[in-house]
């Protein structure tokens, strides 16, 4: 039964759109300014403020001081970390050291050593990306085996390829982003759409 996650949420209309589709979990770059989807803890907060009970808020940090994460899983603003840079094993160490909340460590993936290295890590999940983030481009999906850990599934899922992923592929969760933007601006149907796919897969329903 696969989760899916909606990520670079930015402003009240894409809560709104959210709320509407209800996916599991709603994902927000914090402070990352090469990111246009990028908000500040502020903004961030203002938006968890709004966003529905029923959908679990994901920091995401590229390469952030440890205390950023920490501290806004610990206020209870973000229910999970995700780590997006080249934050290594000491780096999750010394955020556990802050915080006993899950973290979800991203990794790039082009070869078979990517895979092993990611499924080494300490992480309660990791993410298997192309990489980019949020360019639409898939990596190569044959290089993923049987995972017997749960699993984000990024990098290029859309509404058109998003019932292979899952069938094939098996992830835990699916992870989109721009394919869900329609001029940089998150689009309401299209998330709406996601949400159905994942849920009528899961659930042979249609809607959310």
């Amino acid at each position: 039964m696969a989760k899916i996650k909606i990520c670079g949420l930015r402003s009240r209309d894409d809560i709104l759109a959210v709320n509407a589709a209800v996916p599991d979990f709603a994902g927000f770059i914090v402070e990352f300014p090469k990111s246009f989807r990028s908000i500040s803890r502020e903004t961030l907060r203002d938006l968890k403020s709004e966003l529905s009970g029923k959908i679990i808020p994901v920091g995401v940090f590229v390469n952030a001081p440890v205390e950023i994460p920490a501290v806004l899983l610990e206020e209870g603003t973000i229910a999970l970390a995700q780590l997006h840079g080249q934050e290594d094993e000491n780096y999750i160490r010394k955020l556990r050291n802050y915080t006993d909340k899950p973290l979800i460590k991203a990794f790039s993936i082009k070869t078979k050593e990517d895979i092993e290295c990611a499924l080494e890590s300490s992480a309660d999940y990791i993410l298997l990306d192309q990489g980019g983030g949020g360019t639409g481009k898939t990596f190569d999906w044959s290089l993923v085996p049987e995972i017997g850990r749960p699993y984000f599934l990024a990098g290029g899922l859309n509404t058109e390829n998003l019932e292979k992923a899952v069938n094939s592929l098996h992830p835990w969760s699916v992870d989109l982003s721009s394919s869900l933007e329609t001029e940089r601006k998150k689009d309401p149907a299209k998330i709406w759409e996601a949400v159905c796919i994942v849920r009528r897969l899961s659930f042979g329903r249609r809607d959310p």
